[in-house]
């Protein structure tokens, strides 16, 4: 049971280190000399501009930001609530709380990354968005990691329901 415990400890740990990567990092969208992220816009390597009110698909960005901000957050809180959960409550009660938030973050990341490849996907179909100008790339790491993220948290929740009814 101890070794149970200690994997997933360490799978919730690098479930949360991913959620950050990929929410603070700057690579969600690369290319030849210029990357974008949910923050900001990098043309070159050395000129970064801050996503705002003035950018085309500022609703949608904002969106995007705090959905995969909550989702970071709700992993943190469901790590610390399993660990006084751990502890605290009897044998076929521990988990429950823990594992509705960590669907939750799961289910924040998923539509934040999920918005984001709907309105990178506008450009192809011609319409207009945020970073037009910069069409020409794909998807970067920061992305994909967010993808990994949202697995990582739903096997994370499906693992707090199974170890529940475990002695």
């Amino acid at each position: 049971m101890l070794i149970i415990l200690a994997f997933i400890i360490i799978f919730h740990i690098v479930s949360a280190a991913l959620l950050f990567t990929s929410t603070i990092d700057n690579a969600w969208w690369v290319g030849e000399g210029f990357s974008a992220d949910v923050w900001r816009v990098c043309p070159n390597n050395t000129n970064c501009t801050e996503i705002g009110e003035g950018y085309e698909g500022y609703a949608t960005m904002q969106a995007v930001q705090a959905t995969m901000i909550l989702s970071t957050i709700l992993c943190c809180i469901s790590f610390l609530i399993f660990l006084l959960q751990l502890f605290r409550l009897k044998q076929g009660e521990r988990f429950v709380l823990t594992s509705i938030i960590q669907l939750m973050s799961c289910l924040c990341v998923m539509i934040g990354a999920s918005i984001y490849t709907d309105r990178r996907q506008d450009i192809h179909r011609g319409n207009s968005w945020l970073y037009h100008p910069l069409s020409e790339g794909s998807y970067g790491y920061s992305f994909i990691l967010a993808w990994v993220a949202f697995s990582f948290t739903f096997v994370s929740g499906l693992m707090y329901l199974i170890l529940r009814k475990r002695k």
